[in-house]
C-alpha cells in the first residue's frame, strides 16, 4: 500500500510540472518578443545625447505605436529621443508626449543642490555621468525622483536627503527597489 501511495505521489508531481513548463513556454515565447522591442527603445533612449540625471523619459507600447511620457532639462532631447526609436522593427507610430522643465534659476540651484548631496552624503553609485540609474526632476521647487536602486535603505536615504535640500517644498519618490529584468 505504501508503495501504491508513492508511486501515485511521483505520478501526480510529474504530471503538474509538465503542465507548469507548457504554460510557462506557452507564455514566455509571446513575451519575449515584446520585452525585445522593450529592450531596444530603452537602450535607444538611454543613450540619447545629453539625456542626463535631470532628465526622465518613460514610454508605453501599444501594437506599434509607442508613446513617450516624462519631463526633460535638456534641450533637443525630446526630438532626439523620438527620432531614435522612429525606425526600429515593429515600431510604426511615436506618440512624444515628453515636456520640457520651464527655465528657472531657483530650480538649478536645487538641482545642483541635490546632486551635490547626493554624490557627497548619500549613495553616490546611481549618479554616474553616463546611464545614471536615478533621475531628479525638479519643478517649481518640487523634486520627483525617478529611477532605480537595489535597496529599500537606499531608497528611503535618497528620500530623507531630498527632503532636507534648502528649497525643496515637496519631494514625490517613484524609486523602484531591484532591477528590472530586461534592461
Amino acid at each position: 500500500m505504501n508503495k501504491f501511495r508513492s508511486f501515485f505521489a511521483v505520478i501526480i508531481a510529474i504530471t503538474a510540472l509538465s503542465i507548469v513548463n507548457v504554460n510557462a513556454q506557452r507564455f514566455s515565447g509571446k513575451t519575449k518578443q515584446a520585452r525585445s522591442l522593450e529592450q531596444q527603445i530603452f537602450n535607444k533612449l538611454v543613450n540619447v545625447t545629453d539625456y542626463g540625471v535631470f532628465d526622465f523619459i518613460s514610454f508605453e507600447i501599444k501594437g506599434g505605436t509607442v508613446t513617450l511620457n516624462g519631463k526633460i532639462n535638456s534641450l533637443g532631447t525630446k526630438g532626439r529621443a523620438a527620432s531614435a526609436i522612429k525606425d526600429l522593427p515593429g515600431v510604426t507610430r511615436v506618440v512624444n508626449n515628453i515636456e520640457y522643465l520651464p527655465p528657472s534659476s531657483f530650480d538649478n540651484t536645487i538641482r545642483r543642490r541635490m546632486l551635490r548631496t547626493f554624490t557627497e552624503r548619500g549613495p553616490s553609485q546611481y549618479f554616474s555621468e553616463i546611464r545614471p540609474e536615478v533621475r531628479i526632476i525638479v519643478e517649481n521647487g518640487r523634486v520627483t525622483l525617478e529611477g532605480y536602486v537595489y535597496t529599500s535603505g537606499d531608497r528611503n536615504t535618497l528620500n530623507i536627503l531630498a527632503n532636507g535640500v534648502n528649497g525643496v517644498f515637496h519631494v514625490q519618490n517613484n524609486l523602484i527597489v531591484g532591477k528590472p529584468a530586461d534592461r
